[in-house]
């Protein structure tokens, strides 16, 4: 059987830095991060691509509020806006990947599948919201919308004095249609799936489909949906080549190939930031110790120089 990879990518794949997010920019970042994982193809893998949707779900939550504000056209609740950022974020990255495909000669079906998630309506996050989505405001115009619409901020790493949206992120229990996705992928289709994390849903006493106002963390979902589908590898791709201790401090120190119980030691002692970094180890540990031989976090334009990246794994095997 050839090996199965899922690929994670990170916003800054789709969306960098202070850009503005038109799709021109949109389409050329995601070309150049798919360009990197031709070498995955070549080399025989199966892959399944997720992808994150802060940045753009957040847009288009605001577009429900002018909108509403503007025209009173009727605003659509979280899991929709979810739902659409990962037909329009899939459809996007879909085509460029078929482009770039086509680019090296190389054949192969790609399709896009909308996802749902399930978790769970009692999960604590609901108590703690923590997952950033949509712009950066700064400090007076953060505090007129907590005002204003009743949401949630917290400062963001990126920008000082910068602040951003937070909903909560419960955990997620089940990749609706892993087993779909699976075939798909084993039949050497590349699938893309999971977008955002998945769109939220738990079923009522009826066993009737519910949703739920949240957003899943994207690194976990895929976590969960590599596990699910017995993959090999799992990469994370992100703004940083490597894992740092002490990130961002004098003490910096880089981590590159890390074991299980080292690393949820460091996860304990708060080494990793939570809502950034934190949820990335998380992710990498729950896959390891479900069976998976390697879990990497690394940039998009290091990962075919495997010198680079932070691998995760059961034990040392280097």
């Amino acid at each position: 059987m050839k090996k199965l990879a899922v690929v994670a990518l990170g916003g800054n794949a789709l969306l960098r830095g202070d850009e503005h997010g038109t799709i021109e920019e949109q389409e050329k970042n995601t070309t150049e991060t798919l360009e990197n994982l031709v070498f995955l193809i070549k080399d025989g893998y199966d892959l399944i691509i997720t992808h994150g949707n802060g940045p753009q779900v957040g847009n288009i939550l605001l577009r429900n509020d002018a909108g509403k504000e503007l025209y009173d056209i009727a605003p659509m609740p979280l899991d929709i806006c979810v739902a659409d950022s990962q037909g329009g974020i899939g459809y996007m990255i879909e085509r460029m990947i078929r482009n770039v495909l086509n680019k090296y000669g190389i054949k192969k079906n790609v399709i896009t599948m909308v996802t749902m998630v399930e978790t769970d309506p009692k999960d604590p996050a609901f108590h703690n919201p923590t997952k950033r989505i949509g712009k950066i405001y700064m400090g007076e115009e953060a505090k007129k919308l907590e005002k204003q619409k009743g949401w949630v901020f917290k400062p963001t790493p990126k920008v000082k004095g910068g602040c951003r949206r937070v909903v909560p992120s419960p955990k997620p229990k089940d990749i609706i249609n892993k087993e779909t996705i699976e075939t798909l992928t084993r039949n050497g289709n590349i699938v893309i799936a999971s977008g955002g994390g998945g769109i939220p849903i738990y079923y009522d006493e009826n066993s009737d489909v519910r949703t739920m106002d949240a957003v899943i963390d994207k690194d976990m979902a895929s976590s969960l949906l590599a596990v699910n589908v017995k993959a090999d590898e799992l990469y994370i791709l992100t703004d940083v080549p490597f894992i740092y201790k002490n990130f961002g401090t004098p003490e910096q120190e880089k981590l590159e190939f890390l074991d299980y119980n080292d690393t949820l030691k460091y996860l304990e002692a708060g080494t990793f930031a939570d809502g950034t970094m934190a949820p990335k180890i998380e992710a990498c540990l729950h896959f390891v110790k479900n069976g998976g031989t390697k879990s990497v976090i690394t940039e998009a334009t290091k990962l075919e120089d495997r010198s680079y990246g932070s691998k995760i794994t059961m034990e040392y095997d280097y």
